[in-house]
């Protein structure tokens, strides 16, 4: 099991990332599941851009990519994240910005663990597991 963080073209120091393993880890055996190889790459709105084009053929910024590689119980792949994007939308929605970048993370762990969110339903039942695992969040250490 390994959860991994790495820099692409951007600097940024993820804090506290010993918590934000067990956090996440917690996230995924809570849901029945095991943490494979989950690696989270921190990236800016460019290079996430490219990626948008290359392998979804959305021409759009987005915060955040997920590409799911899991097998069966064992979570497995790649979640990029445009820190740039997720600054932006921590200020326009009035939050600090590590609140916004545990939601954007999880969020891609929730789609690892199948939840989707192109429909209204899908939406809202993505924002309420995020809710659910955010108050996980609080009680990690």
């Amino acid at each position: 099991m390994a959860i991994t963080f790495q820099n692409q073209n951007i600097h940024f120091v993820l804090k506290q990332k010993v918590r934000i393993k067990k956090w996440l880890t917690k996230v995924i055996q809570q849901k029945g599941k095991s943490p494979g190889q989950i690696n989270f790459v921190f990236t800016n709105d460019d290079e996430l851009l490219i990626f948008n084009q290359r392998y979804l053929q959305h021409n759009t910024y987005t915060d955040i990519i997920t590409f799911d590689s899991s097998e069966k119980a064992i979570l497995n792949g790649d979640i990029i994240i445009s820190i740039e994007r997720v600054n932006a939308n921590a200020i326009k929605f009035g939050i600090e910005f590590n609140e916004e970048l545990s939601r954007v993370m999880v969020h891609g762990v929730l789609h690892l663990l199948g939840l989707k969110d192109k429909t209204s339903k899908n939406k809202k039942e993505m924002r309420l597991m995020e809710a659910w695992a955010l108050s996980l969040l609080q009680k990690v250490k």
